[in-house]
Order: structure tokens, then sequence, then C-alpha cells
């Protein structure tokens, strides 16, 4: 009996810092950043000459194919059903001058299925581009949200014509529709103005369904936030957001999401001066619009890494350059395993309406994180005072680690060792003091 009881014992001692090494921060034996995303445009780089023109609606089946280059003018539409497939290779460029979106609506799919070494362009018609040059990409489905009836991203279009208005809607009963495939995608230079606080997106779902493939996308120079989810049953994975002047990943409105093995890189000298964040969860933007009998946001993110770039953390957070890494609503649930947080002012806020009790800090989780060099780890907004949520996150069960480290010798590689993820070494996203190029 003795023998067995300490078998066991050695058994949950074994799998107990298993669990507490286990990496944190994006992870892969292979480094997925390699060949389709671009850390290094200047903006200046690789313009091209539309051959093709698209405008207004798309109402039946089309394929856009690598050996022309597409413009988008105007605000776009894929109605009626139809599928809008798009070759790997292919480049489309937005209109600067008619702030040029692509919206597919709902009951319509897209089928984006590029290739690692053939990526899918999004970017901006400019020869000298910048963020928030044309509008984005936007996906509406027929999944619910917690909104009273269905909802409308009609908002957007600044000239829409009144027969387009129906394209503008999304959500349903149908957790399981499908609204096609993003994978090896990435859309730059979107998200241009809109008007007074609104911005487009660089990428908008909005009543999606679990159905819908969303792997290897990144978002970089979005003049708005990166990726906002509205509503729907979403699976993010192999995300990266690259220079946002607005948030990385907003989720709202009563989505169901994960995001997974996914890069939020930051950088305070582009990034808008309030509500820029890397993870933003929340469960309503004005509190009339939802329905609280519906279920509310609710979040699971593992293995991601969020970090800021800032060349003088101390200095930018005095100048207000920096914000927080991690926002988190009332009303909203968030599950958040495995990551690393680096360099934020802290790294996490509650909205100020969340009580701290049992029944709120059962819904707002972090496991096995690593916050390193933030000013100040988890907060209720406006209050100084967090003594209760270090005592409850700070506890050892949770197995999360606070670090002032430099990034360079922060994020945890596959092999456990204490050296900077050599994908983000390779992508040249931080600088390393080792020698290893693995």
């Amino acid at each position: 009996m003795r023998k067995i009881t300490l078998t066991v014992f050695m058994f949950l001692f074994v799998a107990a810092n298993l669990v507490a090494q286990q990496e944190k921060g994006i992870i892969g034996k292979d480094n997925w950043l390699n060949n389709w995303t671009d850390f290094q445009s200047s903006g200046q780089d690789n313009h091209v000459e539309p051959t093709q023109i698209l405008t207004g609606n798309i109402t039946e089946d089309k394929r856009l194919v690598k050996r022309h280059v597409y413009l988008l003018v105007g605000s776009i539409f894929v109605t009626n059903n139809a599928v809008l497939t798009i070759e790997p290779g292919t480049v489309i460029i937005g209109d600067y001058a008619s702030k040029a979106s692509l919206t597919i609506a709902k009951g319509a799919s897209i089928v984006a299925n590029g290739l690692e070494t053939d990526p899918i362009i999004f970017t901006s018609n400019r020869r000298v581009k910048k963020s928030g040059d044309w509008g984005g990409l936007i996906i509406l489905g027929d999944a619910a949200s917690n909104k009273f009836g269905n909802g409308s991203v009609s908002s957007y279009y600044t000239r829409l014509n009144p027969a387009n208005y129906a394209f503008t809607n999304f959500g349903g009963e149908n957790p399981n529709s499908n609204s096609g495939l993003l994978k090896y995608v990435r859309i730059e230079y979107a998200g241009s103005r809109v008007k007074t606080g609104l911005n487009y997106n660089g990428l908008l779902l909005a009543g999606v369904g679990r159905e819908t493939v969303l792997e290897n996308v990144m978002v970089s120079n979005s003049g708005g936030n990166s990726v906002e989810v509205w509503g729907g049953n979403v699976a993010l994975n192999k995300f990266v957001s690259y220079k946002a002047s607005q948030t990385d990943y907003k989720f709202n409105y009563g989505v169901q999401g994960e995001l997974i093995n996914s890069l939020a890189v930051r950088s305070p000298y582009v990034s808008s001066s309030s509500g820029a964040r890397s993870l933003e969860v929340v469960a309503y933007s004005e509190r009339q619009e939802v329905d609280f009998s519906k279920p509310s946001t609710s979040v699971s993110v593992q293995n991601i890494t969020v970090l800021n770039t800032s060349k003088d953390l101390r200095e930018d957070i005095r100048m207000g350059l920096v914000q927080e890494g991690v926002y988190v609503g009332e009303h909203a649930s968030l599950d958040m395993n495995k990551s690393v947080i680096s360099g934020f002012n802290p790294a996490v806020i509650f909205e100020n309406k969340i009580q701290i009790n049992q029944e709120s800090l059962d819904k707002i989780k972090f496991t096995n994180m690593y916050f390193n060099n933030c000013n100040g780890n988890i907060f209720v907004e406006n209050n100084a005072n967090n003594e209760d949520l270090e005592n409850w996150y700070g506890n050892h069960a949770f197995f999360n680690v606070y670090s002032k480290g430099h990034d360079a010798e922060t994020f945890i590689e596959i092999n456990n060792l204490r050296r900077p993820d050599y994908r983000l070494r390779i992508n040249k996203i931080i600088a390393s003091n080792d020698s290893d190029s693995n």
C-alpha cells in the first residue's frame, strides 16, 4: 500500500511540474511564420498595377486567378449564395480614393486557400502605402449573437446603395454555418476611417459559424482593429496581428470563440492613444443593444504571444503611448492559458463594472501565463489597489510566472530553455543575445 501511495505521489509531482513548464506563447516545432508572413515591408515595396477591376455586386460564383491583379473599387458585396474563390498567390488591391471594401454577405462564402509559399494578399493601391488606405474584408454569417434580433454592419459604409442594406445583416440560429475558408492570407494597410471614432477593421467576422476555416491569417498596419469578431462561433488559429493602430483581437456581442497559437506585435509609435490593446473581450458596446437572456461573450485563448516593441518602455509609458495588453469587460468570460504578455501598462485591466468576487473570477481565468516586463499585472480599471487580484492570480495553483526580463531572454522555446522563440528571432521581431540560430 505504501509503495502504491508513493508511486501516485511521484506521478502527481511530475505531472504538476510538467504542467508548470508547458510551453508558453506561440508553439510548434516548425517555423509556421515562415514564407507567407511579411514583417519587413516599408510600405514602398512591391507596387503592382491592376489588370482587372472589381466593383458593384458579385451575384454568381466567381474565381480570381493569380495571373491577374485585381483592384477593388467602392463597396463590393458577394451575394445571392455565390462563392468567391481566390487562387493561391493572387493579389487584390483596395482603392484608396473610394475606401474600397469587400463584404461576403450572409449565405455567400469566400474560399481564399493560399499556400505557405504562395499566400493571397489584400493590400493598398498606393505607391507609398499607409495604415487605413482602404476599408477591409468583412465576412457575415448565420450564427447567433447576443444582439436583439439580428445585427448589421451598415455603419461602415458611407455611401451605401439602399438596395444593398439587406446585404449588411448578419446573425441567425446556425452555430455551424459555413462562410468559407481563409488560409495563408495577408491583409495589409486596411482600416480606413469611416467617421470620428469608427474605422474599418482589417478583418471583421460577424455571425460567422464554426465550419468556417480561419487559419494562417496575417493582418498588418491596420488603421482600425486588426481582427474583430461579433457573435458567431469561430476558431482563429495561427493568426498574426502586426502594428495595428487600434486593437489586435477584439471579441464582442456574444461570440463563442477560440484564439489559438497566435501572435500580436504592437508598436507604441503607431498605436492609437485610446483603447488600443492586444486583446479585448467584451459583451457589448452599448448596453441597450443586447439581450441578456442570450449567451454572452465567451473566449478561450491558448498559446498566444502578445508583445510591445518599445525601445524605451518606461519613457513610452510616461508619454502615454502604451496601454494594457488585455481588457475584459463586464459580463464577458475569458479563459487564457499558456500565453505570454510582454511590455504593457499594465498586463490586464478589468472593466470597473466587474465586481471582484468568486463568480467573476471563475469567469476570468489566467493559468500557466508568463507576464513579462509589464507596469503591473492585473488591475480593475481606475483602481490602483490590485492586492486581491494579485493574491488570487498569484496563487501557485495557477502556475503564473511574473518576470522583468528583456524579450530576448523571455520566451519559452520548444525545449523549455528560456530563450527567445526562434520564430520571433528569425523574423527579426525581437533581437537575441543567443548565438544559437536554431
